[in-house]
């Protein structure tokens, strides 16, 4: 993303004016100007001077996208995904409404398609279970609500389509795949997902798959492949061909290293926390975001930080909008300023930041960052810039791979018996 702002401030018509009116133009600017000059004097420049003020005025160029909203669980957990039994138009029981979004300026997120893990799939993820089902009614009540509301959200399944929405100023709504659980051990399963508007996915959430390890929650769980499996190695490139973006969030240290070393594209952690401030497995460490980045033996990502105040530290009750702005800090030390973003987990955790307790108070982080000396440009980065330059780094890989003959990959899992050839009978 540029320098600019992705909604600039000045929303004046940048076309040229027909030639009948140069004359007056001609005339006119320089009155203006100078009667500018003298308002600005009296009255100042328009832009706010204390940091919040700042924060929300940068915003309405450069509003956020989350990486990480619950809301479709939220749909299902609470309400049975009965649409008709809550109105987002007033406030909810959890973190996410349509006024809190609008005061917050959050101008796009992903939706999280999500589904728990189960403990009864067998040792080799064989077992029936009704995840691909659910995972399908996830899509289906993030898609009726995107329509129910439709003056406030816009499906968005590429990089421009969010910015269109966005400058329409509406909020795009993209879908994201938290585990690799939900793909039914079957990469055509993960194709017809990718039709539906999915655009990443996490290759596993907090147990092993058929693809990849865990690095569960609270704590680890026993390595079932060492990293990614046979199987998984298959998932990742197939994920580049189609433009799926591999989320590296909840995956063990080996699964992460594993994907990076082999994958063509940009990455994203969706919604992770430091494991330099929080010594918990599901956090990202320093040797894999080491690897993030422009530079030799790097990838380029972005870390989209966790608001989960259980992540972020072992002591949850001293986690504050300053906590989780050192957090970003630190990750910024790491990484670099254009690979960290927001990924808040809102309507997916129990307990929030002092400070940061719905998607109202995005700004709150922003002017904390003010205060430490962060730039409009810089937090434009933050905001969203850094995850649309990934985003279209994905959607660039996925032509190419297609324009040189890339096709659909035809790799089963091998513990499946269920297409095993037959023989005919005449």
């Amino acid at each position: 993303m540029s320098s600019q702002p992705l909604l600039p401030h000045d929303r004046l018509d940048p076309s040229s004016p027909p030639r009948r009116k140069l004359i007056l133009t001609t005339i006119l600017i320089p009155i203006l100007l100078i009667g500018g000059i003298i308002f600005v004097s009296i009255k100042g420049d328009g832009v706010p001077k204390d940091n919040l003020g700042l924060a929300r005025y940068y915003l309405k160029g450069s509003p956020v996208i989350d990486g990480h909203i619950d809301l479709p669980e939220f749909a299902r957990a609470f309400y049975g995904n009965n649409i008709s039994a809550f109105d987002l138009n007033k406030p909810t029981k959890g973190h996410v409404d349509i006024p809190r979004i609008r005061e917050g300026s959050l101008g796009a997120f992903f939706w999280s398609i999500f589904v728990e893990c189960r403990d009864d799939n067998g040792k080799d993820f064989l077992n029936p279970t009704f995840q691909v089902r659910d995972t399908l009614e996830q899509i289906d009540v993030s898609f009726n609500l995107i329509e129910k509301y439709s003056d406030t959200f816009a499906f968005a399944s590429t990089a421009d389509e969010v910015e269109v929405a966005i400058k329409e100023g509406k909020v795009a709504s993209m879908f994201g795949l938290e585990g690799g659980h939900m793909l039914g051990n079957s990469l055509a399963v993960l194709r017809t997902f990718h039709k539906l508007g999915v655009r990443y996915m996490t290759l596993t959430h907090s147990c092993n798959n058929a693809f990849a390890d865990s690095a569960g929650i609270f704590e680890s769980v026993e390595e079932r492949w060492g990293g990614l499996s046979k199987f998984g190695r298959a998932l990742v490139p197939e994920m580049n061909r189609l433009g799926v973006i591999v989320d590296l969030s909840h995956v063990s240290d080996k699964t992460a290293l594993q994907a990076l070393s082999i994958t063509r594209a940009p990455v994203m952690l969706s919604h992770s926390a430091a494991r330099h401030f929080n010594n918990m497995s599901r956090n990202v460490p320093d040797n894999i975001l080491s690897k993030i980045g422009r530079g030799k033996n790097q990838v380029d990502g972005v870390v989209m930080v966790n608001f989960f105040p259980v992540f972020a530290s072992a002591n949850p009750d001293e986690v504050d909008v300053s906590y989780i702005a050192d957090e970003i800090e630190y990750i910024v030390e790491k990484t670099g300023k254009h690979h960290v973003g927001i990924g808040s987990d809102y309507d997916g955790i129990e307990t929030t930041p002092k400070g940061l307790e719905d998607v109202s108070k995005y700004p709150y982080l922003f002017a904390e960052l003010i205060k430490r000396g962060w730039t409009e440009h810089e937090l434009s980065l933050l905001a969203g810039g850094n995850f649309l330059r990934v985003f279209r780094g994905v959607e660039e890989v996925s032509r190419k791979l297609k324009n040189d003959g890339w096709k659909p990959s035809l790799t089963i899992y091998e513990k499946r018996r269920d297409l095993d050839p037959v023989e005919w009978e005449l």
